[in-house]
């Protein structure tokens, strides 16, 4: 009888707890994060999911930004797209041009009857994926910025002041003879060169990358990376390429992995890779700022911004929306924000994160961490507030394809470039002809 009873009692649960299941409502998250990064996303979810139990985020790996984004498109055109996307900065251009494809997360957060107040981000972030009518498009996620990283232990066995970072270029190409006289065989590679090499570059010294204060007022924007600045710093890095100080490791984060494990003494590359190089490089580390030409009059100035953010699918239920909104309402809460640009280095996208941040003393405790944060506070022009080009991720993969002749010794710099312009035009009047 007792048997009999276990048996009823088990077959009784197996029927409550799809039930139980089914109450939740499922939010399907897509993004591109790995390593460290990808780590937290599943924290962000599953923590949320613990404080209530109505809506459940599922948070899928869809491949790298270009991957997940073309993956989306197709979903939508199916009919069964995600209800989270993370698009990557360069994407923000076309998914503001995609009419009827997503919802203004301003939009979702008050149909939900959540508190929003766009004030309370950081204005170079919220800024940039806010529309001109002022109403913010999509919710900034990991937003970043590009710094300088370098091996201290490397520095130390070449001889080279640790306790100073190389600030211009000039000071880079120096630091990268000494590691190479020292056997260094990687002295310098590039991640994100497009973004790195020519979009922050184009900011950090106040020049134009591209017309109409780099397409944020208007879609009639044209490439400028030929100029005869642009020329020279790419001819720069093509001769510290000839001469074994500079090595080209790959496209987009690629050449991230070469600085982890040892064997390229620095690099440029997001603020969103300080989480990873923290928990698995095995030396001592520096971040600082992005190197500069000295002779250029008022440089630095600001970088721009990088990373992505999660932009709310149309065609859902309300009742869904209302279940992303309390989601986005506790991801830019002050304590997550705070714990989670702590973690990864990507920026605090809330003014009351970074002031948690600095109260702690966690940039005391971990020094460069601040390096981004002071980059994109800085004054902002209209050459240094954000690129917002149409078919961007195109335009990237022409910047890849022609630098990277440029770096075999197929190109000169200058031809390199003017490719880059002329292409990148094409794609640009092609995006302005089909949404006019």
């Amino acid at each position: 009888m007792k048997n009999r009873l276990t048996a009823l009692a088990l077959a009784a649960s197996a029927l409550v707890a799809p039930l139980s299941s089914q109450a939740q409502t499922e939010i399907q998250w897509w993004h591109s994060m790995t390593a460290v990064n990808g780590e937290v996303v599943n924290d962000l979810a599953k923590n949320f999911n613990a404080t209530q139990k109505n809506y459940k985020i599922v948070p899928t790996f869809k491949g790298n930004y270009d991957e997940s984004f073309t993956a989306a498109v197709a979903a939508f055109r199916a009919g069964n797209a995600p209800h989270i996307l993370q698009v990557f900065e360069v994407g923000t251009a076309t998914m503001m041009a995609s009419k009827g494809v997503t919802v203004p997360v301003g939009k979702v957060m008050k149909d939900s009857g959540e508190k929003f107040d766009p004030k309370a981000y950081v204005s170079a972030v919220a800024g940039y994926y806010t529309a001109p009518n002022g109403q913010m498009l999509s919710f900034p996620f990991n937003s970043s910025t590009t710094v300088f990283y370098f091996n201290k232990d490397a520095f130390k066995a070449a001889g080279i002041d640790t306790a100073k970072a190389p600030s211009t270029w000039p000071e880079v190409a120096l630091a990268a003879a000494k590691l190479k006289a020292s056997g260094h065989k990687c002295p310098l590679t590039i991640a994100w060169q497009g973004w790195t090499q020519l979009e922050s570059f184009s900011a950090w010294h106040n020049v134009e990358f591209a017309t109409k204060g780099n397409g944020l007022q208007g879609m009639d924007a044209r490439m400028k990376v030929n100029s005869p600045l642009h020329v020279r710093h790419i001819e720069n890095l093509a001769n510290m390429a000839k001469q074994g100080l500079f090595v080209y490791k790959g496209r987009a984060s690629v050449p991230e992995a070469s600085f982890i494990s040892g064997e390229c003494a620095m690099t440029t590359t997001s603020t969103g890779f300080y989480g990873n190089v923290a928990k698995n490089a095995k030396f001592s580390f520096g971040l600082a700022p992005l190197p500069y030409y000295p002779d250029v009059p008022g440089a630095p100035q600001n970088t721009v911004i990088g990373g992505a953010s999660l932009w709310v699918m149309a065609g859902k239920k309300a009742d869904e929306y209302k279940g992303i909104a309390q989601f986005f309402n506790y991801l830019s809460s002050t304590e997550v924000q705070a714990a989670t640009h702590q973690r990864t280095g990507y920026l605090p996208i809330t003014t009351a994160a970074f002031q948690l941040t600095e109260k702690s003393g966690f940039y005391q405790k971990n020094p460069g961490t601040d390096v981004g944060v002071n980059q994109m506070i800085r004054k902002v022009t209209d050459k240094s507030r954000g690129i917002r080009l149409g078919n961007y991720v195109q335009i990237r993969g022409i910047e890849d394809e022609e630098l990277e002749q440029v770096w075999s010794g197929k190109k000169s710099a200058k031809e390199a470039l003017d490719s880059i312009v002329a292409r990148g035009n094409e794609q640009l009047e092609r995006f302005e002809k089909a949404n006019k």
